[in-house]
């Protein structure tokens, strides 16, 4: 039976995936339908965490909308995300970073990798 559900989800992985990690400020190109037409909204903000695995791997991205913090979290492997795309690459030291949602201004952000 595990074998199965291997199969069917391996067919679901997309086969190109932006490398993106926690921390990075990425855009989120997701598809929305209005009715009978469909369109691409660009959801622009920092990375708080990655989770799961396979085709479940989700993520959560957080960003500033007139001055409230809005999160989503997107199925990495959806056919709803067109693309995703890396703007900047973020230096953090955690995993998950659920302390950015308690702060404000300059101590929300998140410093950039320089290489």
């Amino acid at each position: 039976m595990n074998e199965i559900i291997r199969e069917i989800e391996a067919a679901q992985v997309k086969e190109q995936i932006a490398d993106f990690k926690v921390g990075d400020t990425v855009k989120v190109y997701g598809k929305i339908k209005e009715g009978n037409r469909e369109r691409i909204q660009i959801f622009e903000g920092t990375v708080l965490k990655r989770q799961g695995g396979s085709n479940r791997e989700t993520f959560t991205v957080r960003k500033l909308s007139n001055g409230i913090g809005v999160e989503k979290t997107w199925p990495l492997h959806s056919p709803n995300v067109e693309k995703i795309e890396v703007v900047r690459r973020g230096k953090v030291r955690r995993a998950k970073l659920n302390y950015l949602r308690g702060r404000v201004g300059k101590k929300a952000k998140v410093k950039e990798l320089v290489k």
